[in-house]
């Protein structure tokens, strides 16, 4: 295969930063890829997912997003097609010849399409079409029939033509396939052990392949489509937060409102208001009616996050509105239908504050028909590596991404994260910010700070 030139922009565009989105399940696609279009000036950040892909656009819109031909987590028309919508000025290029959803063609579209050639051409993994079907054999007769080599049966990269100035070879079916290895097992039911997870499995937005892990993204996957009312327990900071956004966004309420609230961050004496809205005059300040939080999330998810600081008078209220999907504002005698489906999370043992009457049982009952615990990190340790480097890439948003040496994880390594991942995060911030422009991290900048053991 003869080689392609590197196509010539202009000058002010070779020498200009651009950013770059690069969305594929697949690691060593996203890294070939990467290198490349390094090579080519550009910027480049990473998502493993459609979920995580859109959280990035959002926080920083890049110039060209490149996506592969399956998400693990989203259908993919469906994200080409929202994410046109949302972001039109970004060029937005898939592998997998998906037509309809690109938009019009950017800038750089040349370049990229040169980039994905390239990363393809480097490519030299033996492909196969069927390792899925493979892991639901119910026999080693039927595992080694589907595990014979196959012909793959290619797709063509979308926008490739001859007035791109670069010609695209055909690209089996999805780069996510060859990451999956082929194992005979028996089919596994909605409850089988978690030793029979695989880490393709996880959501996007739970950084983790123990199996404690992927029993948190099983148990989304199972209730998320439900209404059921959901309880996730876990220590501070052990991600609560992300299962409630991964439980909406799985859903069908996905694109109505997901409003979150703090029981224990609102004084007691406004939380009602806010939970529930006021009229005016109902409350000395009250110079206009509001709507609460409960009635903002109409047709969605609202979270309420440490439940178990909520004082038991507003318990029995809220217990009603579980019952009833009814609400009073502060002030008015008429009642408010509203249709939500409601995700509690706290780090209290609800169970126990029941036993003691700190927390009405009635009311625990309701919220807890399915439990979801976030584990604590030191229940995880094998995962320290990828969280590293999962938030040593997000602070690369906004700065160059730096590493981290032997010494400087073994430190880590050897910490009892009592603030859980939260804490993890806030180390390395503090890390990179005392290591200032040096691209490594060591030991020397990892500060614990005031962290109780």
């Amino acid at each position: 295969m003869q080689p392609v030139p590197v196509p010539l922009l202009p000058l002010a565009a070779r020498t200009r930063t651009r950013t770059a989105l690069v969305a594929s399940a697949d690691s060593s696609f996203r890294q070939r890829l990467s290198e490349i279009l390094t090579g080519l000036r550009w910027q480049v950040r990473e998502a493993e997912g459609g979920a995580q892909a859109w959280k990035e656009a959002e926080s920083a819109v890049p110039e060209a997003v490149i996506v592969d031909s399956w998400l693990p987590d989203l259908d993919l028309a469906e994200f080409l097609a929202d994410f046109r919508d949302r972001f039109p000025q970004v060029d937005l290029v898939t592998a997998s010849g998906m037509s309809g959803a690109e938009g019009p063609r950017g800038p750089y579209r040349q370049e990229l399409l040169y980039a994905l050639r390239r990363s393809q051409d480097t490519d030299t993994a033996v492909w196969n079409t069927a390792p899925l079907l493979a892991t639901q054999a119910t026999g080693p007769a039927q595992a080694a029939a589907l595990a014979q080599p196959a012909q793959a049966q290619p797709l063509p990269i979308h926008n490739a033509s001859a007035q791109d100035g670069v010609v695209l070879p055909a690209r089996p079916q999805s780069s996510l396939v060859r990451a999956i290895p082929i194992r005979v097992e028996t089919p596994r039911t909605a409850l089988a052990p978690m030793g029979e997870q695989k880490a393709v499995d996880r959501l996007p937005e739970l950084i983790g392949n123990a199996p404690c892990m992927l029993e948190v993204s099983r148990r989304i996957r199972l209730v998320a489509q439900r209404m059921t009312p959901v309880l996730i327990e876990g220590p501070t900071g052990s991600g609560k937060e992300l299962v409630a956004e991964g439980l909406h966004r799985l859903s069908t309420r996905s694109k109505k409102p997901f409003v979150a609230i703090n029981c224990a961050a609102i004084p007691e004496a406004l939380l009602e208001a806010e939970l529930f809205g006021h009229t005016r005059g109902a409350f000395t300040g009250a110079v206009h009616g509001r709507v609460g939080r409960i009635e903002s999330a109409d047709g969605g998810t609202l979270f309420l996050d440490e439940i178990g600081e909520m004082p038991l008078a507003l318990q029995s209220k809220l217990l009603r509105f579980v019952e009833c999907s009814e609400l009073q504002r502060v002030g008015d005698n008429e009642t408010v239908k509203v249709d939500v489906r409601i995700v509690a999370a706290t780090h209290r043992p609800l169970a126990e504050h029941t036993k003691a009457g700190t927390f009405r049982a009635d009311l625990y009952y309701r919220l807890a028909v399915f439990l979801i615990r976030t584990p604590a990190l030191m229940e995880h340790p094998q995962d320290l590596t990828l969280l590293v480097d999962h938030f040593l890439q997000k602070m690369g948003r906004e700065a160059p991404v730096k590493r981290i040496d032997a010494g400087a994880m073994a430190k880590l390594a050897a910490h009892a994260w009592p603030g859980n991942v939260r804490e993890l995060e806030h180390v390395l911030e503090r890390a990179a910010i005392l290591a200032g422009d040096e691209p490594l991290l060591t030991m020397h900048e990892i500060d614990f700070g005031s962290t109780v053991n």
